[in-house]
């Protein structure tokens, strides 16, 4: 049956891609290729084929571009991406610069597909004319193709050769040339170059040498202020990494963020780029639901919270460590009181979930202060009688080793403490005080 089909599609493929076909050829190739698998297309398919169909994309016609689009995509499927890039080079290039958006989603997906493949790439990455109508696609007005050709070459500058070929040739100009569109098209050209920095520290270096991430740190400053949000959203994302972080924290753009927080108040547009007021409140609603909603939900709050004030050291900056900080008094009227609370309560997940918190902030030195100021708080850390079960001791081990390898700690717990807390981290989770004893004569 699936043979016969192949067969009857073969033969309408042979009538429909004459310059002369009727459009009716057309309508049914399209109907007749979505009843037969690709690969039982593929041995009777032929260059000519798809050249023809190709050829049959200039027509004025839209209905015959629309059923060679369908057709083509259907026959496609069943050709490996090598064979794509090495033998419809030059119909690709055209596809992607074809007024019907239709055949441009057509060509760059099918682009997408070649940059995936390993022997595939390597073809793409040595067209240069192709690459350049790829990048053109970026200052596209349909979003989708602009989308998959920032995927695309994001893709192709996962390579050495890729990254070569993007910024240290003429298609850096190109790519500065589309950037002038408008502010969208911008942005789209600040988005690949966001995410081809996020990928190494190598990978950032060609961004950073390109200078285009100079002009996007720029803008954090500007007038505009839906671009200084965009700017400050992008300038988040390269911040995921942590080379991303060193080289932001180099160029002073950590400073430049600090300088905005601090300012925020006088700017009546920061609700579009800042936490505000409502930030807040929502912290506030953690923290209650953290202390009332049921097991599951209290749990996902702990964790969620664990995440947000957890700072490493070489981000803390007195502006950050002021910002964990005033998330952390939003939670509730007493935080503190409010985790250890729940620590103490006889449920190894809550119990576990708050020490993870305390964990959390224990490397900083206002959570340092807060906890050497409430009664009682640094006994019931060193009190190992409190922890059940394994999970439990593993948790307070990992509060305990936070603190003692936090550089504050000894200064703002004093010596005794300090010291208490270093036995605690020698003897390991599971140390237990040996107790003697004294044989009684006669006792049974």
């Amino acid at each position: 049956m699936a043979e016969a089909a192949a067969e009857a599609a073969a033969e309408l493929l042979e009538r429909a891609c004459r310059p002369e076909a009727p459009l009716e050829e057309l309508r049914a190739l399209r109907l007749a290729v979505q009843a037969v698998p690709p690969a039982a297309l593929r041995p009777r398919l032929r260059d000519a084929h798809l050249g023809a169909l190709f050829g049959l994309l200039s027509a004025g016609d839209r209905e015959q571009v629309s059923a060679c689009v369908a057709i083509l995509e259907r026959l496609l499927q069943a050709l490996d991406p090598p064979y794509l890039i090495r033998n419809l080079r030059e119909e690709l290039q055209k596809g992607l610069f074809h007024p019907d958006d239709s055949v441009k989603i057509l060509t760059i997906s099918q682009v997408g597909r070649i940059v995936e493949n390993s022997d595939a790439i390597r073809e793409i990455i040595n067209s240069p004319e192709l690459l350049r109508q790829i990048i053109c696609c970026i200052g596209g007005e349909k979003i989708a193709v602009a989308k998959e050709a920032i995927k695309s070459l994001s893709r192709i500058a996962q390579t050495q050769e890729g990254l070569e070929a993007l910024f240290v040739s003429s298609l850096l100009s190109d790519l500065k040339n589309v950037m002038a569109t408008n502010d969208i098209v911008r942005y789209r050209v600040y988005e690949l170059i966001v995410e081809i920095a996020s990928v190494s520290a190598d990978s950032l270096n060609y961004c950073a040498n390109s200078g285009l991430i100079s002009e996007l740190i720029g803008e954090l400053t500007g007038d505009d202020v839906l671009v200084r949000a965009t700017c400050i959203e992008m300038v988040t994302s390269l911040a995921y990494t942590p080379h991303g972080r060193q080289y932001l924290a180099q160029q002073g753009v950590i400073d430049k963020i600090s300088n905005i927080i601090i300012g925020a108040e006088s700017d009546p547009f920061s609700g579009f780029y800042l936490p505000g007021s409502r930030f807040q409140n929502l912290l506030n609603r953690i923290g209650h639901q953290a202390k009332n909603a049921p097991t599951e939900l209290r749990l996902r709050c702990l964790d969620a919270i664990s995440s947000l004030l957890y700072l490493p050291p070489e981000q803390q900056t007195e502006d950050l460590l002021r910002m964990t900080e005033s998330w952390f008094a939003s939670l509730s009227s007493q935080p503190l009181e409010l985790f250890r609370s729940i620590s103490t309560q006889p449920f190894p997940d809550l119990h576990c979930g708050a020490l993870r918190v305390f964990t959390a902030i224990a490397n900083q030195p206002w959570a340092q202060k807060l906890m050497l100021d409430s009664p009682g708080f640094v006994e019931y850390i060193v009190d190992r009688s409190v922890e059940p079960d394994k999970a439990s001791k593993d948790a307070k081990y990992e509060l305990v080793k936070a603190l003692v390898n936090s550089k504050t700690i000894a200064e703002i717990f004093g010596n005794q403490y300090y010291l208490r807390l270093r036995a605690y981290l020698h003897e390991g989770p599971y140390y237990v005080k040996a107790v003697s004893t004294t044989a009684v004569e006669g006792a049974e």
